[in-house]
């Protein structure tokens, strides 16, 4: 499931690749977590608009988001199908603008944290659905969550999912929902290429929602290598579960 990601680019930057026409000022952030506002960008009246909604997805026929799971993923291989994001899939795809995210590794004993961006240093794309909830009363809230797909061969040594990454180039066809259908939207449902992405581990502090600063990017040690070789980590400290879930 998701955990964590960071938008690091300056709003300058962001604007230049994704080609909306807002003029938004935000400052970076460097550990956003679920059910906090994120940016998304997706077409309205046939222009790219930017807009801030809330990250965890609520489909439009639920009646009290109390009573529902917080769906901050959309598993790629079932978002046509699935009742909760298949009308999202058709209607409401938008681009989630990102530097990069954090995946924990599972040791024998610990989690590790990474994080992962791009080589080029620029920002990413990730593939999002976004759905507009009104309550009882009139109110609205509108939501997001990430297409994730499986990871790939980067990225399987940490989990087994990662989020769809996509390319500029393939920017309409997954936002342009009037004239490209699910079906063939969903041929963007694909691991990343390889080279597009690295992973460096970094320190543990990302685990607390409330650290959210450039010091979290900094590289760390690596763990101390064993003659076992990595599927067998140094020996260190029982650590406590602090119930970190995994990223994709």
């Amino acid at each position: 499931m998701c955990g964590r990601y960071a938008v690091t680019s300056s709003p300058e930057a962001i604007r230049a690749l994704f080609r909306y026409d807002d003029l938004p000022n935000f400052p970076p952030r460097y550990n956003i977590a679920p059910t906090q506002p994120i940016a998304i960008v997706h077409l309205m009246d046939g222009k790219r608009r930017f807009a801030l909604v809330r990250w965890g997805f609520i489909p439009s026929w639920v009646k009290d988001p109390k009573t529902v799971s917080l769906m901050f993923n959309a598993r790629g291989e079932s978002v046509v199908d699935k009742p909760a994001f298949r009308a999202a899939m058709k209607r409401r795809r938008c681009l989630i603008p990102a530097d990069g995210f954090y995946e924990w590794q599972r040791l024998r004993d610990r989690k590790q944290p990474f994080y992962v961006h791009g080589r080029s240093d620029t920002p990413l794309a990730f593939a999002g659905l976004w759905e507009t909830w009104t309550g009882p009363n009139g109110e609205e809230l509108e939501t997001a969550a990430i297409v994730t797909t499986t990871a790939n061969e980067t990225l399987a040594p940490l989990h087994d999912r990662m989020p769809v990454v996509v390319p500029p180039e393939a920017f309409d066809l997954w936002l342009n929902c009037a004239d490209v259908d699910a079906e063939a939207a969903a041929a963007l449902i694909a691991p990343a290429d390889e080279g597009v992405l690295e992973a460096y581990e970094v320190s543990t502090a990302v685990n607390r929602v409330a650290n959210d600063n450039p010091a979290l990017l900094e590289r760390a040690a690596p763990a101390a290598a064993t003659e076992a070789g990595p599927d067998k980590p140094a020996r260190t400290r029982k650590a406590k579960d602090d119930g970190q879930p995994t990223l994709f």
